[in-house]
């Protein structure tokens, strides 16, 4: 179980990626675990973080920022010698996230990062990272991030359930086309696909996208105070959003708590999510 005393660099991972290039290859995910202590709070990240994504400034911290703070050491199992495929061209499919209580701007927190369950899918293979998030020796936040790695087709992958496109829109969002950029700056996610149109060709996009953490996290910071200090979230990112768009955001409170989506004008869904 390595501990690791310092954010790794982002800028060294990311060329280390470069370097190795589509050469990888393999059939199994290393099992190494990353652990990181004492990660102390950042305010003026905190702060640029709210305002790329929409939330409000609080001591609380958005339920999705240690998924930025743990991002990383994601990266870093990424970029190991026996991670089995390119890290440049990896689609994040699905996220869930659970929160036991709200996590604070004066927590000293602990992050734990390993890889877990690659299986088939109908556009090549998946597989989680699994990040938990500690204060006191407790683990108060949990994380689920599925990837894609796209390339054949599977007979064995279960089909994706049916949309549920949560009711009429209750907001019309603009999405500019530098939101990939800004996000990237702040979340160190530098995934070319998010940067330029260039790039994102050179993956089957017809132009730049959005990272779907932002999207998650500006549909999440639309429920303002309602999102419960205890509750679970799951989203699948589903039609990637081109930059710059114009999207509707939708949400139906349900017995169990919110579904909500974010969708083209055309009414195809770009996220799907629900709060419990």
């Amino acid at each position: 179980m390595p501990e690791v005393s310092t954010a790794p660099s982002l800028t060294a991972l990311y060329a280390k990626a470069v370097a190795t290039g589509p050469a990888r290859r393999g059939d199994r995910l290393p099992d190494t675990e990353y652990v990181r202590r004492d990660v102390a709070i950042d305010r003026d990240h905190l702060a640029e973080y709210d305002r790329v994504c929409g939330f409000g400034l609080r001591d609380e911290l958005p339920i999705t920022y240690p998924h930025v703070l743990s991002f990383g050491l994601s990266v870093r199992l990424m970029t190991d010698p026996g991670f089995p495929f390119p890290l440049v061209g990896l689609v994040h499919v699905a996220n869930s996230i659970r929160q036991e209580r709200p996590l604070l701007v004066t927590d000293a927190l602990t992050q734990r990062v390993r890889l877990a369950d690659l299986r088939p899918h109908p556009k090549g293979k998946q597989f989680d990272v699994i990040t938990e998030t500690e204060v006191g020796g407790e683990v108060v936040w949990r994380e689920t991030s599925t990837y894609l790695r796209r390339g054949g087709r599977s007979e064995d992958a279960a089909g994706q359930r049916a949309a549920d496109l949560a009711g009429e829109p209750t907001a019309t969002w603009r999405v500019p086309g530098d939101i990939g950029r800004r996000y990237a700056a702040v979340s160190g996610d530098r995934n070319p696909i998010h940067l330029n149109s260039l790039a994102a060709k050179a993956f089957g996009f017809r132009r730049a996208i959005a990272h779907g953490m932002w999207s998650e996290a500006r549909c999440l910071a639309a429920f303002a105070e309602r999102l419960p200090g205890q509750c679970t979230v799951d989203v699948e990112f589903r039609k990637p959003l081109l930059l710059p768009s114009t999207v509707d955001f939708a949400a139906r409170r349900e017995e169990s708590g919110w579904a909500f989506a974010l969708r083209s004008r055309s009414g195809k869904p770009h996220l799907l999510g629900s709060i419990r």
